[in-house]
C-alpha cells in the first residue's frame, strides 16, 4: 500500500473559493480516475489555508497510471487551468508514504 499525502497552502482569504471550485469542477474527473481518497481534510487548528488530501495506491505503478489517467483527463485539464486562473494555491507538498505494520490501514493491505 502506498499513500500520497498531498499539502496545499492557499493564499489568505481564498480557501473557501478554491474548495468550492474543485469540488464544482475537480472532484468529478479525479475521483474518476483516482477513485476516492482516504480522506480530504481541511486545518481545524494550525494554519487555516491549508488542507490536506491522502490517496491510496496499491504500489507505484497504480499510482502512476491512475495519475497518467487523470492528466490525459479533458475535464481534469479544464479545472487545472480554472485553479490556476483563480490563482489560490501558493504552495503544495507531496509525501509517498507507507503504512507501518501495527497500523489498521496496513492490515486492510
Amino acid at each position: 500500500m502506498l499513500l500520497d499525502v498531498r499539502t496545499y497552502r492557499c493564499r489568505p482569504g481564498t480557501i473557501n473559493a478554491h474548495l468550492a471550485l474543485y469540488e464544482e469542477f475537480g472532484k468529478p474527473p479525479q475521483f474518476r480516475c483516482l477513485g476516492e481518497p482516504l480522506c480530504y481534510l481541511k486545518t481545524e487548528t494550525g494554519d487555516p489555508n491549508e488542507y490536506v488530501h491522502i490517496w491510496v495506491y496499491e504500489n507505484a505503478g497504480d499510482r502512476e497510471a491512475k495519475r497518467a489517467k487523470l492528466w490525459s483527463d479533458p475535464e481534469w485539464l479544464a479545472y487545472t487551468k480554472k485553479s490556476a486562473e483563480l490563482g489560490a494555491l501558493e504552495s503544495q507538498t507531496n509525501k509517498l508514504m507507507t503504512p507501518v505494520g501495527f497500523c489498521p490501514l496496513a492490515a486492510g493491505a
